[in-house]
């Protein structure tokens, strides 16, 4: 047997080892090292942004959201309309004003109403919370339902033993609405912002694909964009279909059921289902709270009811409305959502939901430009991206 070369290995040729005095020094601040630090300074820059500036940057996502709701809408008079054909600033105003009409005439017939049940609920809240936290509510609604006398003062002494956690609670759900209406001056700012987002969106981004000078970076760009524009608008105007029909639901359904304040929880709990998870959940506990306070007699229908909704909304009408459009697995939403409530508090979690399906998208649109990047030219089979209608 011949004897095999020292060193040679899988077909590599070993090379002698060199003269240190003759190799070249390699200094530590190399191109590649200098190219990850400022990368690593670029990220620390945008985030300390991001975090000093997140009020405008919401706002702007916001009146995002809001271009996508409104985009069918103007694209359908525009077609139709012979004023807007050659201008779609035309199309946009006559949207806005027929909203407007609309909004007038639902706050003029339904306003009063809302806004009477909305004053008495917030009346109500406080003494509904002092009458929980010191116990009392329980000798008046034990006497009524038949408590036994031993299960009333149980109840009693665990209200009152948690009266501290009770308050915290409530003190921070009441900052979060103090900050919320506080912050109400960006309601006025966001279909401001949504009109130049309706009118020059297309503009925007074709802009900021001929910022980039390489090919190939232009189209992962282009594809980016694309892929994001179909996920954010199937994802907002579903979004919207469901707050829609659990606004009418509830509404019906609590007013034929009698329940006190039902106007004003089913348009609160509407508004809820546009959060996901929490929002449905926070609803549910505000309207049998309502229910248990006011001595609802039906309260175990009701509390039937929201479950039988609940399953309707998850697995009937969220799949074929809403599809597979954001392609998450659930286990990885409820960690966006989670993560976003502690980063962000309630819009965190609103935004946690598009902010993980952007990150899904744009590491795979990376990942396949990284390999065409890499591999040869004849082997580059790109996968195929499913596209979602709007």
């Amino acid at each position: 047997m011949d004897e095999i070369p020292s060193g040679r290995i899988f077909g590599l040729k070993s090379q002698p080892p060199a003269d240190p005095a003759e190799g070249r020094k390699i200094s530590v601040w190399d191109g590649r090292t200098v190219r990850v630090l400022l990368t690593a300074i670029a990220f620390a820059a945008v985030g300390a942004f991001c975090y000093g500036a997140w009020k405008v940057i919401v706002a702007f996502l916001f009146a995002i959201f809001l271009a996508y709701l409104l985009e069918p809408l103007v694209s359908l008079v525009q077609r139709r309309s012979p004023l807007s054909r050659r201008s779609r600033g035309w199309a946009i105003l006559q949207v806005y004003v027929v909203l407007g009409i609309l909004l007038a005439l639902l706050f003029l017939f339904a306003g009063p109403k809302l806004v009477n049940e909305g004053q008495r609920l917030a009346r109500e809240v406080p003494v509904w919370m002092d009458q929980l936290t010191s116990g009392k509510i329980v000798l008046e609604i034990g006497s009524r339902r038949g408590w036994s006398q031993t299960t009333q003062e149980r109840v009693q002494s665990w209200l009152s033993d948690h009266r501290q956690e009770m308050l915290h609670w409530a003190g921070r759900a009441g900052s979060y609405v103090a900050s919320l209406v506080a912050n109400a001056i960006w309601l006025i700012l966001v279909p401001i912002l949504a009109i130049f987002f309706l009118r020059d969106g297309r503009a925007f981004a074709d802009s900021l694909v001929e910022v980039v000078d390489r090919r190939r970076q232009r189209q992962f760009l282009s594809a980016l964009l694309d892929d994001l524009d179909t996920m954010f608008a199937h994802y907002i105007r579903a979004q919207l279909i469901l707050t829609a029909l659990t606004m009418v639901v509830f509404t019906v359904v609590l007013a034929l059921m009698g329940l006190s304040y039902g106007i004003v929880l089913g348009v609160l709990g509407g508004v809820l289902e546009f959060i996901p998870l929490v929002g449905p959940l926070v609803a549910a506990a505000l309207i049998l709270g309502v229910a248990f306070f006011t001595s609802y007699h039906h309260i175990l229908i009701l509390a039937i009811f929201l479950g039988a909704w609940r399953l309707v909304q998850d697995y009937v009408n969220a799949p074929r409305i809403m599809g597979k459009s954001l392609e998450l697995h659930p286990l990885a939403a409820l960690f966006a959502i989670l993560a976003g409530g502690e980063i962000a508090g309630v819009i965190g979690v609103y935004l946690s939901i598009p902010i993980a399906a952007t990150l899904r998208i744009f590491w795979r649109r990376w990942r396949t430009f990284r390999e065409t990047n890499v591999m040869p030219s004849s082997a580059v089979t790109e996968p195929p991206i499913r596209r979602h209608g709007t």
